[in-house]
């Protein structure tokens, strides 16, 4: 059949620093930094992160000019937070707090045992959350 869905490609989103995105999605999470380059414009970079089953796009437009992400009011529609699985999520988030990474939440049980086991919130350095999610 043509036209069939192959997988998830990747997401973009916006931050305002690259290089501290950077370290904390490739340092300290484990993405792995596939492609960094200068807009076309010549106004800022971007960078595609591989997550191993597909990438993470960070666009920044000139570093500090972005403002934090907002809060997503429970009310509102938008996303959320980014999910990123791991086979040990104490180890991880030892490694954020050690980092000093902002915590949302601690290690717990998760609320969606038929498909994740554990999880943990964290937030990189724009204001975006972050879960960590053990199977």
């Amino acid at each position: 059949m043509s036209g069939r869905l192959l997988g998830f490609e990747h997401v973009g989103m916006a931050v305002s620093d690259l290089d501290a995105s950077i370290a904390v999605y490739c340092d300290l999470l484990g993405l792995d930094l596939v492609l960094r380059k200068q807009m076309p414009n010549g106004k800022g970079e971007l960078a595609f992160l591989d997550t191993g089953n597909g990438q993470l796009e960070l666009i920044c437009p000139d570093p500090g000019v972005a403002t934090p992400a907002p809060c997503l009011p429970d009310t509102s529609a938008g996303i959320r937070h980014l999910t990123f699985r791991f086979d040990d999520i104490d180890q991880v988030f030892a490694r954020l707090v050690a980092a000093g990474v902002e915590i949302v939440e601690a290690p717990r049980q998760a609320y969606n045992k038929e498909i994740v086991a554990r999880v943990a919130f964290v937030l990189d350095p724009d204001g975006i959350v972050i879960e960590l999610a053990q199977r």
